[in-house]
């Protein structure tokens, strides 16, 4: 594949806990879609060579790379991914700022099913 190849009905998630990102995977993975796990920010863009995913679930704050780092390494690439920010520590100011680089949605840990898939959801309909 090539590097903007999209992968159909794909999620990646990137968060540096293992049990969120089985969470989250699971989850996903009921509801039909493909998904990948990445331990770190860095992982995940080394990943890219094998595809761009139609979605991505990222953690805000990572000992690597945090998500806003994330955001602005894509946008530097030209690469455009709906991303849905999640974060277990809320800033003021910082929902903000990651809607700004570009995140569909800021979302706070716990994250409830429901509320992501209508995150998802909302960025299929704007799409339209």
């Amino acid at each position: 594949m090539t590097l903007m190849t999209k992968i159909s009905g794909s999620v990646a998630i990137v968060d540096d806990d293992p049990a969120v990102l089985k969470a989250l995977a699971r989850l996903l993975s009921a509801r039909s879609f493909v998904t990948r796990t990445y331990l770190s920010g860095p992982q995940f863009l080394f990943s890219l060579q094998d595809g761009v995913p139609d979605y991505l679930i990222v953690d805000l704050q990572m000992p690597e790379m945090n998500a806003l780092e994330l955001q602005h390494d894509l946008t530097r690439r030209g690469i455009k991914i709906p991303t849905i920010i999640i974060t277990a520590h809320d800033e003021a100011g910082m929902q903000e700022r990651c809607m700004s680089a570009g995140a569909i949605a800021y979302l706070s840990k716990p994250v409830h099913g429901t509320t992501l898939l209508a995150a998802i959801d909302a960025s299929d309909t704007a799409d339209d």
